[in-house]
């Protein structure tokens, strides 16, 4: 797959409008400033494709785009406190709808902080996959930001944390220093081959 080829194709605000899923899709979960556009802009290697947004919270959209015939979905982030009770509930219809209905998802890729515990939100989402029987990855972004000692406690940490998500596949990542975007797009092209894609 030539990541390369990514456009950025449309933002959708509600349920209502999102387009007919025919093609494997691969959607990007997480807390708002988890560093979501940051993995999009390095796994297509762009600096600013996906937009990176200095105030969490800021755009409640699903943002779609295209890497030959496979759709990259950037899912909105949660768990910022400070939206408006509307916005949170178009949030929650939004992201209900996304993955209630019947969409092509081969892959989700479940971003969490790995300098922080795992949040309640974090473990909802991904008791949610589990519930719903989607496949997903979990990602441990900004890891360039520990110290080693730091990071080696966070790492043996978070496998207790994730425990009730056994078997699932966990990467550290760094947008910084690129370090498990390789593992990323192996699980992410494996994803699309199992579902018929390319």
């Amino acid at each position: 797959m030539n990541y390369n080829k990514a456009e950025f194709e449309r933002a959708f605000g509600t349920f209502e409008q999102l387009p007919e899923s025919y093609v494997p899709e691969i959607a990007f979960a997480g807390r708002s400033n988890v560093g979501k556009s940051s993995l999009l802009n390095k796994l297509f290697n762009r600096k600013q494709l996906a937009r990176v947004s200095s105030v969490p919270g800021k755009t409640v959209t699903i943002n779609f785009y295209s890497v030959e015939d496979v759709k990259f979905v950037d899912l909105p982030g949660y768990g910022y406190a400070k939206i408006s009770k509307q916005e949170l509930s178009r949030f929650a219809d939004l992201m209900e709808g996304y993955f209630k209905s019947k969409r092509n998802i081969c892959l989700v890729v479940q971003l969490i902080d790995m300098r922080h515990p795992l949040t309640k939100d974090d473990a909802g989402m991904i008791s949610f996959m589990k519930e719903m029987k989607i496949p997903f990855i979990i990602v441990m972004t900004k890891a360039d930001k520990l110290k080693k000692k730091a990071y080696e406690e966070r790492l043996k940490l978070s496998k207790e944390e994730l425990a009730f998500a056994e078997g699932i596949p966990v990467i550290p990542f760094s947008a910084v220093t690129g370090q498990g975007i390789n593992g990323i797009k192996n699980y992410i092209e494996t994803a699309i081959r199992d579902a018929g894609g390319q």
